[in-house]
């Protein structure tokens, strides 16, 4: 890529950059190996699980430039509950590649439905797209926002506005 650009990569400086490249890209395109752990939902417990603030960071899949953000997740449980740093292992083994959003946000809240059988699954990601703010249109500070709402997160109203309401930003 360097040298399609036209960059002298004979510099002292630079020698070494096309590894260091190549070994940054294949960091952030392998998502970290992890086993879903759920238990048994003892307690019977009925109410929304809600991890708000959890860290995402992908490449465009356009433009191969990061976009960065955080993810809200949350879930109403069925017959399993999950070990809550799983939620966050989701979100990364979805974001380690190539992706979208948009895509992103499905896969994350399609997983968790299908893995847990929840009987709903919410996922709001807001991120800043270097593609955008960057070059192009150069708008620094925008963020997109997406979300995922299956089952009763989308169905009923008042679960839904409950979701929504805890995955906003505390004052």
């Amino acid at each position: 890529m360097l040298a399609a650009l036209g960059i002298d990569v004979g510099t002292e400086s630079l020698l070494r950059t096309p590894e260091r490249m190549a070994s940054a890209l294949a960091e952030m395109l392998t998502p970290r190996p992890f086993q879903l752990t759920t238990f048994p939902n003892d307690g019977g417990y009925d109410e929304l699980i809600v991890a708000r603030g959890v860290p995402v960071t992908s490449l465009c899949e356009h433009h191969m430039l990061p976009f960065v953000g955080t993810a809200h997740i949350g879930y109403l449980p069925g017959d399993r509950i999950l070990g809550l740093s799983k939620l966050a292992r989701v979100v990364e083994h979805f974001a380690r590649r190539p992706q979208v959003q948009e895509r992103l946000t499905t896969q994350v809240s399609t997983w968790l439905r299908d893995r847990l059988g929840a009987a709903g699954v919410g996922v709001v990601i807001e991120a800043e797209h270097l593609c955008m703010t960057l070059r192009g249109v150069q708008a620094p500070g925008t963020t997109t926002v997406t979300s995922s709402l299956l089952g009763a997160l989308r169905d009923d109203p008042r679960t839904r506005a409950e979701f929504l309401a805890l995955t906003r930003a505390k004052p």
